[in-house]
């Protein structure tokens, strides 16, 4: 017979050669499973080590932290276009936790007042009663579209009644000139107004700006989806160039001042949020008429949950392609929840405009009277301390009340002024206090935000321990 040539391809062994040869050399097949497990075991913890180190999947940007802060360096406004990515602050920071929403279980329990939670006004709407409730049918509100003749054809007729009802009654903005677009909160509609702003054919992105200290989702939203029509570009006040999308929140999130556009030019745009312009926050004392103003049901009433905002716009095209962004986005927005919104608009404008007989809740007079109370209680504890400051606000003629008040912002702007305490998030954690750092703000970590609109237990909790706080 010929030789078989060494080079020619050797049979493979049969399942049941394989299987005699184990039970013949059961010592080699464990050593071959074992250094196997052993390998793959390595393989993926350099894995895992690369994915924390570099927080996330090796060349997926867009799921990274979009903005990371060096945690030992003070943070300052970045120069306009030198804000790197590590200069900023990790938008995974601002982040849900176990404490979130829920009321402190003892003394010592930590107190979460990182986010401007609105549950002060609960006490309020269960006062109200069946004056706040609404009823939807299982066969209501089934289609995607609410009014085709409406350039919002997705916006329910019976909300945008009483949007304007309502700044018709309070005076803080022009709504009559305007188109009425609906929005899953404010931030939709913030992500609308850009996507219609920015110049489809520019050679650059739209530089977005906003002077410091800013709201602390202004940069994380803006470059969220690393869209190539606009990116951040920081302080509004370091900025140097024509084209710009300045966003103006009056009165400002974190620190209650009332503010105007600082940038002039006639290729910038300029987005007015106007979340907080109402009357238990601030003075009205003009009514807003601006090219684009938002406004959210989560700050005029307190009801967070319903996820429902609207933008007051003047230019016909601008609102088309706002409409056009929601549609591409999500269809549309929740018919129950502008429902829901329309019959809590109407129990506020109805407090004011019915007979008192009729009804003697009134909105705006218990978040007034309520943030009053609390900033008295907040400045005396903060003077006791002598270790804290807080921004000081003038009395101004308010035109829907027609008197003198105060401010009463949403949340404290507070700075640490111990010279050994450089980062006062980290001091009031330490005093199981959580509060939003001034470099999520665009400042330095000295400055904290503190919601002033939880409930009524634990914002007494909060005063407490302030009070036990000092030299």
């Amino acid at each position: 017979m010929p030789k078989v040539s060494d080079k020619w391809p050797r049979p493979r062994p049969s399942q049941s050669s394989l299987q005699r040869r184990a039970l013949h050399h059961p010592g080699r097949i464990w050593v071959l499973l074992i250094l196997g497990s052993l390998t793959l075991n390595l393989v993926m913890i350099a894995l895992l080590a690369s994915l924390y180190e570099g927080g996330g999947t090796p060349g997926c940007k867009a799921e990274r932290s979009i903005l990371v802060a060096e945690k030992k360096k003070s943070v300052v406004a970045a120069p306009q276009q030198q804000s790197t990515v590590e200069e900023l602050v990790s938008a995974e920071e601002i982040s849900v936790s176990s404490t979130s929403g829920k009321r402190p279980a003892s003394k010592d329990a930590i107190i979460n007042l990182d986010h401007g939670d609105p549950t002060m006004f609960e006490s309020f709407w269960k006062e109200m009663g069946e004056h706040g409730d609404i009823t939807i049918p299982g066969w209501q509100a089934m289609s995607y579209f609410s009014d085709v003749t409406n350039l919002c054809w997705f916006l329910e007729p019976e909300f945008a009644d009483e949007v304007r009802r309502l700044h018709k009654l309070v005076g803080n903005a022009v709504a009559d000139n305007h188109f009425i677009i609906v929005g899953t909160g404010s931030t939709q509609l913030f992500q609308a107004a850009l996507y219609a702003l920015s110049p489809p054919d520019a050679p650059e992105p739209m530089s977005v700006v906003s002077a410091v200290p800013y709201y602390s989702s202004y940069p994380a939203v803006t470059d969220y989806l690393q869209s190539g029509l606009y990116r951040w570009a920081g302080d509004a006040s370091m900025f140097d160039g024509d084209a710009y999308i300045e966003l103006v929140c009056s009165p400002n999130n974190p620190d209650g001042s009332i503010r105007e556009a600082i940038l002039k030019s006639r290729y910038g745009k300029t987005i007015h949020d106007l979340a907080y312009y109402w009357p238990q926050y601030t003075p009205i004392t003009d009514a807003a008429d601006h090219d684009i103003m938002l406004f959210t049901v989560s700050k005029s009433t307190g009801h967070a949950g319903t996820r429902l905002g609207w933008a007051l716009v003047k230019d016909k095209d601008v609102a088309k392609r706002m409409i056009k962004f929601i549609e591409l986005n999500t269809i549309g927005v929740s018919k129950d929840s502008q429902l829901r919104a329309a019959k809590i608009l109407k129990a506020v404008s109805d407090g004011y405009e019915l007979p008192v007989s009729q009804t003697n809740h009134r909105l705006f007079d218990f978040g007034r009277q309520l943030l009053s109370i609390r900033w008295q209680k907040l400045q005396a504890a903060v003077k006791a301390s002598d270790i804290f400051s807080l921004p000081d606000f003038p009395l101004a003629l308010c035109k829907f009340t027609g008197e003198n008040t105060g401010t009463y912002p949403a949340f404290a702007w507070l700075k640490c002024e111990k010279e050994e305490v450089e980062d006062c998030e980290g001091f009031f954690r330490k005093h199981n206090i959580i509060t939003r750092s001034g470099r999520h703000f665009g400042v330095e970590p000295k400055y904290v935000r503190i919601s002033m609109l939880d409930r009524d237990e634990t914002f007494h909790l909060f005063i407490e321990r302030v009070l036990m706080l000092h030299h």
